[in-house]
C-alpha cells in the first residue's frame, strides 16, 4: 500500500515537472517518449515513429499518473441503507474514520449491515439484563375511515417522495397511542428469548454526543455522511449508547436499535402488525386538512412544546428547550392531535409497513383505497422524524415526510408502533 502512495506522488511530480518545464503539450509528450509526435488537430490525434519500447514508457507513466492509492477497504453499497448479507463486512472509513452510511438525513444513521465497523464481526454475547417485564401492550387508539389528502405538494425536503398531494381513502383501523416502550419490548424478548438484529451482528448506530468517552475513544469510524453516528460495538436496545449503558431507568423510553424485522416480529407477538404509511399519515393528521403538524401550522402554539426535536445548532448543541437532549418518554407531550396519538412527530423515528419509492404519479390520478406502496424493493419506509431532526438539516418533523431505511437497519433513533386491522363486528 505504502508503495503505491510512493509511486502516485513521484508520478504527479514527474507530470507536474514535464508541465512546467515544457513550453507545449507536444515537447512534453516528446520528452516522455523520446519519440515525434504530430497533433492533426483539437480532435483527431496521431502518433508516428514510436517504438514498442517508447510505447511501454508512456503507457507506464500514464498508468502511475492516473492510478488511484488503493483504498484502505471495499466500498460499502450506496442506497440509503441496503439489505442483510455477511456480518462480517467492512466499510470504508473517513476522518473519525468513517464509514459510508446510508441514509441522506444527518438525524437518520442509515446502516447497511453488509459493511459494518471492521472490528465487528460476531454477535453480542452479553448476559441478558434483568429487565422488568409486566408491561401491557399499548391501548389501541380508533382510527375512523375515511379520505384524506396524503403528502403534500410542497415538500419540506425535495427528492423524498413527499410530492405530490394525492386523495386517499383508508378503512378503520387501530394504532397504538404511543411508541412501544423499552419495557413493553422486555416482556416480549423474555417470552421468546428473542434476538434483535442489533444483537447479531454485534453493533448499531449511535449518536456520538450521547456515548461515554471511553466507547468513542474505542470506536475508531463514523458515518461518512454523518459522522456524528459512531458505529459502535455492543450497541443494542438493551444498552443504546454501548456496552456501559443501561435502560434500567429508561423503561418508559421508545425502544430503539430495532430494525424492520424485528419491528414485525414484536407486533406479530402481540397480534398486531406495522401500519401502513398511509395509515399512519392518517393517524398523525388527526383529521385535520394541508397542515404541517398533527396539531396545525405553527410548531410551537402558544409558545408550548408539542413534540421532541432538536433545539439549538445540529449537532453540536441540544438547547433542550423541550426538556430534553434524548428520547422521551413515550407518553411525553401529550396528545398530537383529536385522534389521541402521542409523539407521532419526533422523539424516535416509527417503522410502517411499506417498501419505498418516491413515484406516486399514479396514485396522484385518482382515489387511491388502502393504498400499501410497493409489491417490493429494497428499502423500508419510516415515518416522523425524531429528537435529532432540526429543521436546518432534517426538516422530517412534519406529517407529510418520509425517510427509509434497509429492513435490517437499527439506530438510537429508530423504534416503532403498532397497528391492527378493524373485525367486521368492531366497525
Amino acid at each position: 500500500m505504502y508503495i503505491d502512495y510512493i509511486l502516485f506522488v513521484f508520478s504527479f511530480g514527474m507530470f507536474f515537472f514535464f508541465f512546467f518545464k515544457q513550453k507545449t503539450a507536444y515537447e512534453m509528450l516528446r520528452s516522455l517518449v523520446g519519440s515525434e509526435m504530430c497533433i492533426r488537430d483539437r480532435y483527431q490525434r496521431r502518433v508516428r515513429g514510436l517504438t514498442l519500447a517508447d510505447m511501454l514508457r508512456l503507457g507506464l507513466m500514464l498508468v502511475l499518473v492516473l492510478l488511484p492509492a488503493e483504498p484502505s477497504t471495499p466500498p460499502a453499497d450506496s442506497t440509503c441503507a441496503a439489505s442483510l448479507a455477511a456480518p462480517s463486512g467492512t466499510a470504508p472509513t473517513n476522518s473519525h474514520g468513517a464509514t459510508d452510511s446510508h441514509g441522506e438525513c444527518g438525524c437518520s444513521a442509515g446502516t447497511d449491515r453488509r459493511a459494518g465497523p471492521q472490528h465487528v464481526g460476531a454477535a453480542s454475547s452479553e448476559p441478558a439484563q434483568h429487565l422488568p417485564s409486566n408491561a401491557q401492550p399499548s391501548v389501541l387508539l380508533k382510527i375512523p375511515a375515511g379520505e384524506f389528502t396524503m403528502g403534500t405538494d410542497n415538500p419540506g425536503v425535495p427528492g423524498d417522495g413527499e410530492e405530490p398531494a394525492r386523495r386517499v381513502y383508508v378503512e378503520s383501523f387501530w394504532i397504538e397511542e404511543t411508541e412501544v416502550s423499552n419495557e413493553q419490548f422486555a416482556r416480549f424478548v423474555a417470552a421468546t428469548n428473542f434476538t434483535t438484529e442489533s444483537e447479531t451482528f454485534g453493533w448499531s448506530f449511535a449518536f456520538e454526543g450521547h456515548v461515554s468517552k471511553e466507547v468513542s475513544a474505542a470506536t475508531t469510524q463514523a458515518a461518512a455522511a454523518a459522522p456524528w453516528w459512531l458505529p459502535v460495538q455492543g450497541a443494542t436496545w438493551r444498552r443504546p449508547e454501548g456496552p456501559d449503558s443501561h435502560i434500567l431507568n429508561r423503561m418508559d423510553h421508545p425502544v430503539v436499535h430495532v430494525s424492520w424485522n424485528d419491528a414485525v416480529a414484536y407486533c406479530d407477538w402481540i397480534g398486531r402488525r406495522l401500519p401502513s404509511e398511509a395509515e399512519w399519515e392518517r393517524a398523525c393528521r388527526g383529521g385535520k386538512e394541508d397542515r404541517h403538524f398533527p396539531w396545525g401550522n405553527l410548531l410551537l402554539p402558544k409558545n408550548t412544546h408539542r413534540a421532541n426535536i432538536w433545539q439549538g445548532v445540529f449537532p453540536t448543541n441540544n438547547s433542550a428547550e423541550d426538556g430534553f437532549k434524548g428520547l422521551a418518554p413515550v407518553d411525553a407531550f401529550g396528545a398530537q392531535n383529536a385522534y389521541g396519538v402521542k409523539n407521532m412527530l419526533g422523539n424516535a423515528w416509527e417503522w410502517v409497513d411499506d417498501w419505498w419509492t418516491v413515484d406516486h404519479s399514479v396514485a396522484a390520478q385518482s382515489v387511491q383505497k388502502s393504498p400499501t406502496g410497493p409489491q417490493a424493493g429494497e428499502e423500508k419506509v419510516k415515518k416522523g422524524g425524531s429528537y435529532m431532526c432540526h429543521k436546518s438539516y432534517c426538516f422530517r418533523y412534519r406529517n407529510a415526510a418520509r425517510s427509509q431505511n434497509s429492513a435490517d437497519s437499527a439506530s438510537a433513533n429508530l423504534g416503532l408502533r403498532c397497528a391492527k386491522s378493524m373485525t367486521l363486528s368492531e366497525h
